[in-house]
């Protein structure tokens, strides 16, 4: 395959080159890629932003990630921070950092990803920013989206003996992530082609996770107010916490109630890991963690996708998971975090 190099287009001509097929989907998109900036009007609405960085060697390792799959997983974490707070994505900007080990044809593979997440959630891409980095792909994308007025949720409003909720299951992420790490030492010490086992539903859940469009939709259709909500970036047990801290409340989970996967389960086991300790620590499941009032019960136990785990309790000094075996813990934050050494 031919190799186009960076340079041979300049700045410009790359975000043409880039933008060429780019659509306008939303009428609140009023002016797109092309000028200083662009112009967003939600009439009336009111206007959610959010943004995120992803590093090369941070976030992703593109021994294992396809470009085509970055794309979309870049778009799908920012778009998942806007149905987090109830409300509709409508547009992203796209700011890249890149070395000349990348060629026109590696970008373009990266754009068509950034596409398929921006055609499967309504979105436009309406700007952003080109530059060369010595220190690896750097994406930054900010989401842009709409709300009706004081409609969006927010992580401090859990009240007493509300439930919590789950949507999908947890777990895979992390364990996808320990597949591809693992195969890839196989690969770098003995050159071994690597073997994920057939574990195409995991490997999937790390490199293209999908936010949760029908969660939201769901909630609309159905009436459903949660009273706190975020995503599922950093694990389970670290969101809840997050919830709990805002909302200045305890809560109480149940082992038995978490939502896992069969595959995520089986394999989990096969590697001599516990599921619950996956489901509770593993990140980058893009799952949405949210609290109703018990009104709603019948609601989201209706919806196979959403699973009851547990309820907000009044103490904020007691944040406990109880067992299969009716023992209670202490749930405490394993998480990711990406600051710690």
């Amino acid at each position: 395959m031919d190799r186009t190099e960076i340079a041979s287009l300049g700045e410009f001509g790359l975000i043409d080159h880039l933008t060429q097929n780019n659509e306008t989907k939303n009428a609140s998109t009023i002016l797109s890629v092309g000028d200083d900036a662009a112009v967003i009007d939600h009439f009336g609405r009111q206007t959610v932003i959010s943004t995120d960085l992803l590093l090369e060697g941070i976030h992703f390792d593109l021994s294992y990630t396809p470009l085509k799959h970055l794309g979309y997983k870049s778009v799908v974490v920012n778009v998942s921070d806007i149905y987090a707070m109830n409300a509709t994505p409508t547009q992203i900007v796209l700011s890249i950092g890149i070395s000349n080990k990348f060629s026109v044809e590696a970008l373009d593979e990266f754009y068509e990803g950034v596409y398929a997440a921006c055609e499967k959630h309504n979105v436009d891409l309406i700007g952003g920013d080109t530059t060369s980095s010595q220190k690896g792909f750097v994406i930054s994308i900010t989401a842009i989206g709409e709300v009706a007025p004081d409609k969006y949720v927010k992580r401090s409003t859990a009240k007493v003996n509300d439930l919590i909720c789950v949507s999908g299951d947890l777990g895979g992420a992390f364990l996808g992530l320990t597949i591809l790490e693992r195969e890839k030492k196989i690969f770098e010490t003995t050159g071994a082609q690597p073997d994920l086992e057939n574990q195409a539903y995991i490997v999937g859940r790390l490199l293209k996770p999908e936010a949760r469009k029908d969660v939201i939709e769901y909630f609309a259709a159905q009436n459903i107010m949660p009273t706190s909500m975020m995503d599922i970036s950093d694990g389970l047990s670290s969101e809840l916490l997050h919830i709990c801290k805002q909302s200045n409340v305890g809560c109480v989970i149940y082992e038995d109630k978490l939502p896992l996967n069969e595959d995520s389960k089986n394999f989990a086991y096969k590697l001599e890991l516990d599921p619950t300790a996956c489901a509770l620590s593993g990140g980058e499941d893009y799952e949405l963690l949210f609290t109703v009032s018990q009104t709603d019960f019948e609601k989201v136990s209706a919806n196979n996708g959403l699973s009851i785990i547990g309820y907000i309790t009044e103490d904020p000094a007691t944040k406990t998971i109880i067992t299969r075996g009716g023992n209670t813990h202490d749930l405490v934050a394993q998480g990711w975090n990406h600051l710690k050494k």
